[in-house]
């Protein structure tokens, strides 16, 4: 294993003329592989597909009974235009919907917060009301359709306004089948989209556990995310350490809020990058399986075979897109996709070409789902079970990630857990990008078109360009809906909303009733900004 100072998972800088070859993780790759590389206890780490430790995928069957969810991440301007989108992607044959929102709500604002000028509608959808989320899924039956949703601190608020719709529907929620991100953990390190400080925030995310246990049991109540970590520039053996130990974080915290594990196990879903080492990105899908099996059945005792899989979701990398020579990116999606899928993904998106410049157009977005279904019915990686098991080289990688994202989390576990070690975990990452930057720089690690094979010419493609009158289409649709209800019942809702957050019980009822009697996003998440107050980072 390479070392870079004290660290083993970042790749060190050697200069380009150096003959050696390491992953972005420090693992040095050696010429050829054979026999003697393969892990001692391979037998006992395999399994089998469906079975502990689940190295091989948790379906016996895999793809070959079902394809993974095809999502593609959509989201922008008013809740028509992304209606019309989703519309759009399902007719080409999306499985799954995956829903962006705009900066304003994922903070917790209204459009019309001076907070959010110019902001509302430009990253995703902006939902400020119940209005908002009927016409996002206008037509769309939400009994049919899994809908992931990238929310976080004000997770509860936007799954009970996909609760309210499908309830007008007449679709029970024990229909509803989708996952909201609800990761506040990785705000604090990567992201920066938190509202709340810790106590708070994680008061909300087990509130969420607790109440789709009661309510809607067949959804994922939380997606474990590292494909942040990634973006932000941590190697593959930190981004399964760091998740993984934000996993353990979330099982404690519910655990200590009085759920039994296997009352809440099952619903658990994490979130991956892909990026383009095939060989290391199947490696660490594999690892991180049978990690967590590990940690959910040894650490924490769960019975329930079910609260042992991990199940995820992929998409590939965003960062490793280029704006130079951007079609090139739809070969580094493909080989991407192919990895998550050779790695055993269960729902995957994949990025348009153009997103290094804009919001991917409807021809970038169909051709991004094309490439999924080129993956799934004419590549083969879906004819068997995990096809690269027993290969010399990815059977060593894998064994290789498990153990450095071990030596990680013990870090993480001496520090006290992921919420003590929000500044260890930053600085891993912060060096481990220096490091990324470095090697492009000096050319060690070649990005085609953009420090080799470098054209004049820029190519500018048609970009996604959002109607600026979108903003003030949106600002007077939520004047309209305050001016048509009663502000008393507001008022009285949002006080409620204080009481229950001075109290312990369970919040998620107080938010239903008070977005179901027209109160807006913005205003029960300040009703709880009141009482726990606002994160303030240390920098």
């Amino acid at each position: 294993m390479a070392t870079t100072g004290d660290h083993r998972t970042i790749a060190p800088i050697v200069g380009p003329d150096d003959p050696r070859r390491f992953t972005d993780s420090g693992i040095e790759v050696k010429d050829l592989y054979g026999e003697e590389d393969l892990p001692e206890r391979l037998p006992e780490h395999l399994g089998e597909p469906g079975e502990y430790p689940y190295t091989r995928g948790i379906h016996r069957e895999m793809y070959r009974k079902q394809l993974w969810t095809m999502r593609q991440y959509a989201g922008y301007a008013s809740a028509k235009e992304s209606n019309e989108r989703y519309r759009y992607l399902l007719s080409k044959g999306s499985t799954g919907l995956s829903m962006a929102f705009d900066l304003p709500t994922q903070l917790g604002l209204d459009s019309d917060d001076p907070r959010s000028l110019g902001e509302v509608g430009r990253t995703g959808v902006a939902i400020d009301s119940i209005d908002d989320m009927r016409v996002a899924f206008d037509g769309i039956p939400l009994d049919q359709v899994s809908t992931s949703m990238t929310i976080n601190a004000p997770a509860s608020v936007l799954l009970l306004l996909y609760e309210l719709v499908a309830e007008e529907q007449g679709v029970p929620a024990e229909q509803l089948r989708g996952t909201t991100q609800n990761d506040i953990l990785k705000e604090y390190i990567a992201r920066g989209n938190f509202i709340y400080p810790p106590a708070g925030a994680i008061r909300l995310t087990t509130d969420l556990f607790a109440y789709c246990r009661e309510r809607i049991p067949k959804w994922n109540t939380i997606s474990i995310s590292g494909y942040h970590f990634r973006e932000k520039g941590c190697s593959a053996v930190q981004e399964v350490a760091f998740t993984l130990a934000n996993g353990i974080a979330y099982v404690q915290a519910a655990i200590d809020a009085g759920l039994a594990i296997d009352e809440f196990g099952p619903r658990l879903a994490f979130f991956f990058n892909g990026h383009n080492n095939v060989f290391q990105e199947v490696a660490k899908f594999r690892a991180a399986r049978r990690m967590w099996a590990e940690i959910m059945r040894e650490r924490f005792g769960a019975g329930d075979e079910r609260s042992w899989r991990l199940r995820f979701h992929t998409q590939t990398g965003g960062v490793t897109l280029t704006a130079q020579q951007p079609e090139n990116n739809i070969v580094r999606v493909a080989l991407q996709g192919f990895a998550a899928v050779c790695g055993g993904t269960q729902s995957l998106h994949t990025n348009g070409f153009d997103e290094a410049l804009a919001l991917p157009t409807e021809r970038a977005a169909k051709i991004a789902l094309r490439t999924q279904q080129i993956i799934g019915y004419e590549s083969g990686a879906a004819d068997t079970v995990d096809p690269f098991a027993g290969s010399y080289f990815v059977e060593a990688l894998t064994d290789e990630i498990e153990a450095s994202a071990q030596e990680l989390i013990a870090k993480v576990d001496e520090l006290g857990g992921s919420i003590n070690a929000v500044d260890f975990i930053k600085n891993e990452i912060e060096e481990s990008a220096f490091g990324y930057h470095e090697r492009y720089r000096i050319g060690q690690d070649v990005v085609v078109g953009v420090n080799k094979f470098v054209e004049d010419d820029p190519e500018v493609p048609d970009i996604l360009r959002v109607d600026p009158e979108s903003e003030r289409h949106q600002l007077e649709r939520l004047k309209a809906f305050k001016a048509e209800r009663d502000a008393r019942v507001v008022e009285r809702r949002l006080e409620e909303i204080r009481t229950g957050a001075r109290g312990d019980g369970n919040l998620l009822p107080l938010l239903r009733a008070a977005l179901k009697d027209r109160c807006t996003l913005g205003e029960v998440c300040g009703a709880m900004r009141d009482v726990f107050g606002e994160y303030q980072p240390t920098f």
